[in-house]
């Protein structure tokens, strides 16, 4: 089972690295990290990862996993990345935070249930999706998984898919995953006015370029 994950610059390691834990452990699985050229990459924070090879040299996958971050703002526009996305979506996608825009910029998410980061969650409807407000989300053989972290949750959930309940389950054990955070701020729901307000007001600038950006993309597929 070949198992690869796309990392770039710009990115949110742990959507990567969080959701590798479980995807680098699965019975029978192939993990291996794919960077656009292979050479290292720095997330949004300057975390260096290194790739094992470029995409080109990717084998046909068995699951896809697509992380997100900043980063997609340029990659919605590469050309070489989306044509590779719909090359390797044909069977199992894990799609982590606003890794499901680029799939969205690839034409992949019409008709689809998906979520996404809660401030791009608006933005999903502009690729022809349904945007569902959950932490993790199943739509036949893809998995969305909503911000940051639940890229964990939806790493356990292919690999209940994939490898049974037992195997997800001594996995989610192995990681101790079993998070008690000190606060109840984790989503827009639960997180105080002034915390939500604030987060709101920080990211608006990214928000209103992506949504400028997905537009311009969709009417260039409909208007070639």
């Amino acid at each position: 089972m070949n198992i690869g994950s796309l990392v770039f610059d710009d990115m949110d390691q742990i959507d990567f690295t969080g959701p590798f834990e479980v995807l680098s452990r699965l019975p029978g699985g192939h993990h291996r990290v794919y960077g656009i050229t292979g050479q290292p990459v720095r997330d949004v924070r300057g975390l260096t990862i290194v790739p094992d090879a470029a995409i080109g040299d990717a084998p046909a996958l068995d699951v896809l996993h697509v992380p997100g971050g900043r980063g997609v703002d340029v990659l919605m526009e590469n050309e070489e990345v989306l044509a590779w996305l719909r090359k390797q979506s044909g069977n199992v996608v894990l799609s982590v935070c606003t890794g499901a825009l680029q799939l969205g910029a690839a034409g992949l998410l019409a008709g689809r249930r998906a979520t996404t980061h809660w401030a791009s969650l608006h933005l999903l409807p502009e690729f022809g999706a349904e945007a569902v407000d959950e932490r993790v989300v199943v739509d036949g053989d893809w998995i969305f998984a909503a911000g940051v972290t639940s890229g964990i949750d939806g790493a356990l959930t292919l690999a209940a898919r994939l490898c049974g309940d037992e195997v997800a389950q001594g996995l989610q054990l192995y990681m101790q995953y079993a998070p008690e955070p000190p606060f109840n701020a984790g989503t827009p729901d639960t997180a105080p006015p002034s915390v939500l307000a604030k987060a709101r007001a920080d990211m608006a600038e990214v928000t209103e370029r992506r949504l400028h950006t997905i537009r311009r993309i969709v009417s260039e597929h409909a208007h070639p």
